[in-house]
């Protein structure tokens, strides 16, 4: 029985020894909430994918690019109302303020999923990685939605812009 104890003791100090050498990932002070997309019809190649971008970090971060095995091609791009004649153009990138947030939505700032490998088709989901300029890589489960879904219950709260600009 001391034997056990001794090897029990040995064991629990080598691990308090290694965890104290242990050094942790930082956090990404960038938080992703609610990726959802529309269901897309066979005989349409594009779609777009919708979240909340939330930076709880001291510094300005932007989301500069996007990628999926979903699309072919992705982009950033805003969709906005140019005397009653609605437009999209790509943007370089969305700026998401500190403790503030960036709501990416229909008619809005979107993820742009061009070139579709195959349908978006309603409880399916996939992959998204989203590239920051100082968060880095963040990889979501986008949620794909019915065809006319205007967004997930989380992503649309009454949540403002959040000071979104493209430079």
């Amino acid at each position: 029985m001391k034997a056990l104890t001794i090897v029990v003791s040995l064991a629990l100090s080598l691990a308090s020894a290694a965890t104290a050498h242990a050094q942790a990932a930082p956090l990404s002070t960038i938080e992703i909430m609610a990726p959802w997309a529309r269901a897309t019809p066979a005989s349409v190649e594009t779609g777009a994918a919708y979240m909340t971008l939330v930076n709880k970090g001291a510094t300005t971060d932007r989301l500069v690019s996007a990628s999926t095995p979903v699309a072919g091609m992705t982009g950033l791009h805003k969709t906005f109302n140019d005397n009653g004649v609605m437009k999209m153009l790509p943007v370089d990138g969305i700026e998401v303020r500190p403790g503030s947030q960036a709501v990416l939505k229909p008619g809005g700032y979107h993820v742009m999923l061009m070139k579709l490998a195959h349908p978006l088709e309603v409880g399916q989901s996939f992959p998204l990685t989203l590239t920051f300029e100082k968060a880095g890589a963040i990889t979501v489960s986008v949620k794909v939605q019915k065809a006319g879904a205007m967004g997930s219950d989380m992503g649309n709260m009454g949540h403002d812009m959040g000071g979104m600009k493209t430079e």
